[in-house]
């Protein structure tokens, strides 16, 4: 399946270089060998590989090479120096991409030495907008499996379970322990089914502390690092002052839908959740303008789902309902106090049309026109 990115990280490959980064399995390699084809003369090298790594550390590939792949090279001491190196020696023909999930936007975030060397693009999971001719059966096929390519397009929901099972094992016992050292293992662990159960609820540190028995500051912690490697996000109240948003809770959504332990409704509104983001992150990453996904909470607890924030100004506000078609009375009072667009997307509706100027949108037609 072709993903959208591709023609524009190829056009951003004849200006800089490209890093390609998102969760473990959602198609990072194959998206960067999908390029490749695109090249006369391309090479692949995955820093886990041995033989690979020796030609890595020599910088012993031919200089004829049009497309360089590196991949899993933040895991190689001294990376960003020696990318610098070689993007700032390299014939002027050949072209960097270099792909890699968490620790390569983690090790990004720190330092400058690749400043102004590079453009990002944030690979997600499936969504309508990228699936071919998508209808109502893919999205039932997305809240069941999740946008991770490989059990979303396999044969039956048993090898889709098989492979979550297999991937959330990894998460744990390889990526989490290997990203920073764990004292509590358990904890760590019962903090993530915890949190797959409580997918759109505001999530308190004390609370969540208390029913795992350990201190706030290290539940945040958790939440960092599950943040880190892409397992979830988290959606914060939004407000014209970005620190007090901050003290707000927050609330928490995964990447893949699958993991979500709720009802329909709740999964609906975690896929949506990640469709809404990866929408902002292409514009963010292919447009340079700064986006956020938040959301809209009151003291006095009137609360809309979602907020699309496109340089710290709301754009579009959404209310997510399963069958529900009554306009939200707080989709209403934001709309009408503060003039904002406004939709209510459901699943089980026929027919779209405006209720006192807000939109009421098949979930269906809403996430297929997200442009990625």
């Amino acid at each position: 399946m072709k993903r959208i990115q591709q023609e524009i990280i190829v056009e951003d490959l004849a200006r800089k270089m490209v890093f390609i980064t998102g969760p473990r399995q959602v198609g990072k390699t194959s998206l960067a060998l999908a390029i490749s084809k695109g090249f006369e003369k391309s090479l692949y090298l995955n820093y886990d590989n041995f033989s690979h790594r020796e030609i890595i550390r020599k910088a012993s590939w031919l200089p004829e090479t049009k497309l360089l792949i590196l991949d899993e090279l933040h895991k190689m001491e001294g990376w960003k120096n020696f990318l610098k190196g070689i993007y700032d020696t390299k014939p002027r023909q050949q072209q960097i991409l270099v792909t890699g999930s968490a620790r390569l936007e983690a090790f990004r975030q720190s330092g400058d030495s690749l400043a102004g060397r590079f453009f990002r693009h944030r690979l997600n999971p499936l969504s309508m907008a990228e699936i071919p001719k998508s209808t109502t059966n893919d999205l039932n096929l997305l809240l069941e499996r999740g946008g991770f390519p490989e059990p979303f397009l396999t044969d039956s929901n048993e090898n889709a379970n098989r492979w979550r099972l297999q991937y959330v094992d990894g998460l744990i016992r390889t990526d989490i322990l290997d990203f920073e050292k764990i004292h509590d293992f358990r904890a760590i662990q019962l903090t993530l089914e915890l949190l797959r159960q409580r997918v759109g609820s505001p999530i308190s540190w004390s609370s969540l502390a208390r029913d795992i028995n350990c201190a706030p500051n290290t539940i945040k912690r958790y939440i960092e690092i599950l943040e880190s490697l892409y397992i979830i996000f988290r959606v914060t109240p939004f407000h014209k002052n970005i620190g007090r948003s901050l003290l707000k809770e927050p609330k928490i959504y995964f990447y893949d839908t699958g993991m979500v332990l709720g009802d329909e409704g709740i999964r609906l509104e975690n896929l949506v959740a990640v469709s809404l983001l990866k929408h902002l992150n292409w514009i963010e990453d292919c447009k340079g303008i700064r986006c956020e996904l938040m959301t809209l909470r009151t003291k006095e607890k009137k609360e809309v789902d979602f907020v699309m924030v496109e340089n710290d100004e709301p754009r579009l506000i959404v209310e997510v309902k399963l069958s529900d078609t009554n306009i939200s009375p707080a989709l209403h009072y934001f709309h009408r106090k503060y003039a904002l667009k406004a939709a209510q997307v459901v699943k089980n509706i026929n027919v779209e049309h405006l209720i006192d100027g807000i939109q009421l949108r098949r979930a269906v037609d809403f996430l297929k026109e997200l442009k990625i």
